[in-house]
C-alpha cells in the first residue's frame, strides 16, 4: 500500500524579500514595484515603507530604471515608443526629459540600423514605401527621421 505524505507549502515571502527578488532580475521604477507588491501585500503590510527603505539604501532608483530601459530598447525602438514605455512604468517626466537628448542624438542612427536589418533596400514603389514607413512608425520613430532614412539623407541635409 502506498503511503501519502503531506505536501509542504512554500512559506510566503515577506514584501522586502519579494521586492529584492524583483530587483535582482532587473531595475524597476518605484511605481512599477509598488504595483507588483500590492498584489501580494496583506492588509498589515506597509508597501510604501518597504519602498522608502529600498530607495534609502540605493537599491531602488527610477533614474537607473529609466537608463536601463533606454539602453535595452534603443537598438530596437524609436524615441516616441521608448518615451511611452517610460511613462507606462511610472517614470517621472523630469527623468524622461533628462533621457530625451541622449535618445535624440542617436535617433537617426538607430532608425538606419533597424531599417537596414529589416529592409536594406530603398523602396521601389509607393506600396513598398508605405510598408516601410508603417513598420518604422510602429517602432516609434518620428516621420521626419523615417523620411531621412528612406531617402538616405545624412544628419546635415
Amino acid at each position: 500500500m502506498m503511503e501519502w505524505k503531506a505536501v509542504s507549502k512554500k512559506p510566503e515571502l515577506n514584501l522586502h524579500t519579494r521586492a529584492m527578488k524583483y530587483l535582482v532580475r532587473r531595475e524597476h521604477s518605484r511605481a512599477e514595484l509598488h504595483a507588483k507588491l500590492l498584489l501580494k501585500a496583506t492588509p498589515d503590510d506597509n508597501v510604501d515603507r518597504v519602498l522608502d527603505e529600498l530607495v534609502a539604501r540605493g537599491w531602488l532608483s527610477d533614474s537607473r530604471a529609466a537608463e536601463q530601459l533606454v539602453r535595452m530598447r534603443r537598438n530596437r525602438f524609436g524615441m516616441h515608443r521608448i518615451t511611452y514605455e517610460l511613462r507606462q512604468k511610472g517614470i517621472g517626466e523630469d527623468l524622461i526629459n533628462d533621457a530625451l537628448p541622449q535618445m535624440r542624438d542617436t535617433e537617426l542612427e538607430a532608425a538606419r540600423s533597424i531599417w537596414q536589418k529589416k529592409f536594406g533596400i530603398t523602396p521601389e514603389n509607393a506600396k513598398e514605401k508605405a510598408k516601410q514607413l508603417r513598420f518604422m512608425q510602429s517602432r516609434g520613430f518620428m516621420p521626419d527621421v523615417i523620411f531621412k532614412v528612406l531617402r538616405g539623407i545624412d544628419d546635415g541635409g
